[in-house]
């Protein structure tokens, strides 16, 4: 079991007393014959569902996909085009925010297995403010990009039946953040797998620095079909190891197998 999360002025819930959550739902789901991904069930509950739960306590609560039937409260919009990959549909769900709102959890729409406890542990992490600068080591580099993830190697962007994780980006300690110089604040804070790829649908984000990369990127190659790695390119990253027993939170299902892995899971 985590700790609880501590009252201080560093804890969850101390400064972080507010977020919104963007959820992913939009795929293609290529491997399952085109299906809406999002809405089958798991554990007799759509997955879809199962993540917006773990959000619960977010204001506001924002879809972005298909229209259908949503818990009471989640807003639904629609990325343009629509199918246009997770960038675009990331930048509809932040147009909904109201000004002023301070992060936002970017989620992708199949992971059955999140919890609120997991969404938490990233929200603590994001709060837990940088590092400390070591005035004799030398600063790492600006630039997040790590080469092609799995799902650009694929041939297609994230959130579009291909998978989550990216590629490892060098060693580090468990929590630290990436991208940046050291005594740097992180813009973000996902899940990383025992193996070092980043869970980037799995985090919690600033929304300036978030909407400051929607902004440069549609300025520049444009959002429909962007792979979501280019989004968080320059955004320092703190990289969570998840310390909590059973199967990792950031599990998502892109095939009828992960289906029903995540099903024995859940019973």
């Amino acid at each position: 079991m985590l700790p609880r999360p501590p009252d201080g002025p560093q804890g969850y819930r101390g400064r972080v007393r507010a977020y919104a959550a963007v959820v992913l739902a939009g795929g293609a789901a290529r491997r399952m014959g085109g299906v809406d991904k999002p809405a089958r069930p798991v554990g007799g509950r759509p997955m879809r569902d199962r993540v917006l739960a773990a959000v619960a306590d977010a204001r506001p609560r924002i879809l972005v996909g298909p229209a259908g039937l949503v818990p009471e409260g989640v807003r639904v919009t629609r990325e343009q085009p629509p199918g246009g990959g997770p960038v675009a549909a990331t930048a509809a769900g932040l147009a909904l925010l109201e000004p002023g709102t301070p992060v936002v959890a970017l989620l992708a729409g199949d992971l059955p297995l999140l919890t609120r406890e997991a969404i938490a542990h990233l929200l603590r992490h994001l709060d837990a403010g940088p590092p400390p600068r070591d005035l004799d080591a030398e600063p790492p580099p600006r630039d997040l990009d790590a080469g092609p993830d799995r799902r650009d190697a694929a041939g297609g962007s994230a959130g579009h039946d291909l998978r989550l994780d990216e590629p490892p980006v060098g060693a580090g300690a468990p929590g630290a953040a990436t991208g940046s110089r050291p005594g740097t604040a992180p813009d973000g804070a996902c899940f990383v797998d025992d193996a070092g790829r980043r869970q980037t649908l799995c985090g919690v984000w600033r929304v300036p620095p978030l909407r400051a990369a929607v902004d440069r990127l549609a300025a520049g190659r444009g959002l429909a079909g962007a792979p979501i790695r280019a989004l968080l390119a320059g955004l320092t990253v703190r990289e969570v190891p998840w310390p909590g027993a059973g199967p990792p939170p950031w599990f998502d299902c892109d095939t009828d197998s992960d289906v029903r892995r995540a099903e024995e899971w859940v019973r």
